[in-house]
């Protein structure tokens, strides 16, 4: 849903800031005011093309920002910016984006009716959508049968191509897993281990000599254990010196444990040129394992096992491979069932939904227009459209070669009262071209019951339409012979019974006038009932 809307220096709009309800928002105001401008405004946030020439007279640039809510409640903003030169920028949530991000996320919150690259139900994949939504068809059977299509074909191709083929894989697997077999790799981190171990062999000897040394210094005549022994003594038994002792018996019980500790590390060292020679080797033989099949241990180690298991479908491949193609044969025999389920599904209800749309067309001023539902192609039918024509006997054509504004802005509003999915925020401009008195009153009523299930911003010239807003915004334009600006604000009470009177005669004052206003007003809000 639209919060809020915020238009600055676009048309002849200079500023003007919307804070838009759910339910029926009129938009009203005088020939060439700008009413047009909020919808082109909506239209530049949902990604629409931009042109410098939309930027007010004197301005640097144009700024339109939108502040959503969207369906899991969060708030999306989405801004346009329209420089007088150079490209227009677009923001999601103040992120620099592409016009493209902005299509894209807008196409979930808005529709806009009466410009045709904006109406999504002028595509025919949404047709067909709106089809199985209405006939309230599960497509998930179908999707799992493709899928079990998919799986088994990718399964047959992993399974090699022609005999040569599956031969020379055959044989190089062999000996990529004779090879890794023989290495015996079980470690992933046997290579660190094995750099620590290194270190220690190729010094052996040294670090042999200088643990003695240092085991000497420590325990032997005269060392520091000694040492230590003889200032205790002189100590000890002295009050002054009381925890002093204390601290030097817990660094004498420590010193005897590091000896005792450089002896067992002393001990363990091995001095062994034949055993360094060897994890030399072994070092070697990982980085060629690693150069040939992974970048680490536990990739090589993923290689074997993958390996075994892939040389093994390949040497079972024959009996593999007629296994596949049975359960492909079912897989696609299933297919052919759901496809069938699906397009009968979608023919039976074609006609449904086109009698529902058909009965709301003569109260909208359509009254010989009809609209039909063609479904074709092999099953599923996956080609449906959407077709209309404007009178009897007369061609159809798709929606998207209905030339009238209007007449589109009319028969989107007709599908929109059958079909309760599509995006939250709906968007009519030009909805009553050309029609008046009943018609005007059937499509305010139409607009009133869509307002129900969705948020509806509607531009109209027509009284009879706008006394079914729930809120009624009017553009004033201003003109002081040097320039002229246009503000939208939102009308109430009297004030918005005067706009009224105003739409009916052009007399706001008209008592009159505003006694039919009245009257309008109560006729409408007792229809909403």
């Amino acid at each position: 849903m639209l919060l809020e809307l915020s238009v600055q220096n676009l048309g002849v709009i200079e500023s003007s800031s919307l804070v838009l309800r759910p339910g029926v928002s009129v938009l009203t105001g005088e020939t060439g005011a700008g009413k047009t401008m909020v919808v082109q405004a909506i239209q530049l946030l949902t990604g629409g093309k931009a042109d410098p020439s939309m930027v007010r007279t004197g301005a640097k640039e144009a700024t339109i920002e939108g502040r959503f809510e969207t369906s899991d409640g969060d708030e999306l903003i989405l801004r346009r910016v329209i420089p007088a030169e150079g490209r227009s920028r677009a923001y999601v949530n103040n992120a620099l984006a592409g016009a493209s991000q902005l299509a894209e996320a807008g196409s979930t919150l808005v529709d806009l009716h009466g410009q045709h690259q904006h109406q999504s139900l002028l595509q025919t994949k949404v047709q067909k959508l709106a089809l199985d939504n209405y006939a309230q068809i599960d497509l998930t059977p179908l999707n799992e049968a493709r899928s079990a299509i998919r799986q088994r074909l990718d399964q047959l191709d992993q399974m090699g191509g022609d005999s040569k083929a599956r031969a020379r894989e055959i044989d190089l697997l062999q000996f990529q897993i004779a090879e890794l077999t023989q290495a015996q790799l079980a470690d992933p981190s046997e290579s660190e281990t094995l750099e620590d171990l290194e270190e220690v062999l190729a010094d052996a000897s040294e670090h042999i000599e200088q643990g003695s040394r240092a085991l000497e210094t420590i325990n032997g005549e005269n060392g520091l254990m000694d040492i230590l022994g003889t200032v205790i003594s002189g100590l000890a038994d002295r009050p002054p010196y009381r925890d002093l002792t204390a601290r030097l018996r817990s660094f004498e019980a420590e010193l005897s444990d590091v000896g005792i500790a450089i002896r067992d590390k002393v001990d363990s060292i091995e001095d062994d040129p034949q055993r360094l020679s060897e994890v030399r080797a072994r070092r070697q033989l990982l980085v060629d394992l690693q150069r040939k099949y992974g970048d680490t241990i536990g990739d090589v180690i993923d290689y074997h096992v993958e390996g075994i298991q892939r040389l093994e479908d390949l040497q079972n491949h024959e009996a593999l491979a007629a296994q596949l193609e049975t359960e492909l044969a079912t897989a696609k025999t299933h297919l052919a069932e759901e496809a069938k389920i699906v397009a009968d599904q979608r023919r039976k209800s074609a006609p449904n939904l086109a009698r529902e749309v058909n009965q709301y067309l003569p109260a909208l001023a359509l009254d010989h227009a009809s609209v039909s539902v063609t479904v074709e192609g092999e099953d599923p039918a996956d080609e449906i459209e959407i077709m209309f024509r404007a009178n009897s006997g007369t061609n159809w054509h798709a929606l998207s070669k209905v030339a009238s504004g209007g007449e589109l802005a009319r028969v989107m509003l007709a599908l929109r009262l059958v079909l309760t999915s599509g995006p939250p925020t709906l968007v009519f401009d030009e909805v009553d071209a050309g029609i008046g008195g009943a018609a005007a009153i059937a499509v305010g009523k139409a607009l009133s019951r869509l307002g129900m299930s969705h948020q509806v911003l509607v531009v109209t010239h027509l009284p009879q339409v706008a006394a079914f807003g729930d809120q009624h915004l009017v553009v004033d334009k201003f003109d002081d012979g040097s320039r002229v600006v246009s503000t939208v604000h939102e009308v109430e009470g009297d004030i918005r019974i005067r706009e009224l009177a105003r739409m009916l005669a052009g007399q706001p004052d008209s008592e009159t006038g505003q006694d039919h206003a009245a009257e309008l007003l109560q006729e409408a809000l007792k229809s909403r009932g």
